[in-house]
């Protein structure tokens, strides 16, 4: 990914859409190594402030079995993930935010995504996870807005076609 402040910015708007994120335990580990205060000095530019400081704020759940607990303002969810999160979005007032590989791809088998956001980046890598694979039925999407940056990334967003 090509991180810039275009970028950074973007995923705050985003983050301020819903009324909190939803975790695996993975991805969980990985935002709270890099995004919880206190950063140290220089370790990132000041324009990620702004993001640093929204997911810091942000109330978090976390489906994991294997962590015993977790703080920076999150809660675990255990026990089914599709009845959890089936509740999670009856008590939401602007939606959940979910992020990482293996939970969007649980909740996309359970029919529980509602908007999809694929950001592609002008550069391949060659590896790294692929998002939805094992998938095991097809989701037909319709796109329901694009916005290009001036990195040459593009931000599309789509809706199940239900």
């Amino acid at each position: 990914m090509i991180a810039d402040e275009e970028l950074h910015r973007h995923a705050v708007e985003n983050l301020n859409r819903a009324d909190a994120l939803l975790f695996g335990r993975v991805t969980y580990d990985m935002m709270e190594e890099a995004w919880r205060p206190p950063a140290q000095a220089g370790a990132r530019p000041d324009w990620t402030e702004p993001f640093a400081r929204t997911i810091d704020a942000a109330k978090k759940y976390v489906v994991s079995s294997t962590l015993e607990r977790v703080d920076w303002n999150a809660e675990l969810v255990r026990g089914d993930v599709g009845t959890a999160v089936q509740q999670l979005k009856r008590e939401s007032g602007e939606g959940l935010f979910v992020g990482g590989v293996k939970l969007p791809l649980a909740l996309a088998e359970l029919g529980l995504i509602d908007e999809y956001e694929f950001v592609v980046h002008p550069r391949l890598v060659g590896h790294g996870p692929t998002v939805f694979a094992g998938l095991s039925k097809r989701v037909d999407l319709k796109l329901v807005s694009r916005l290009e940056f001036g990195s040459g990334a593009v931000a599309m967003r789509y809706e199940p076609r239900r």
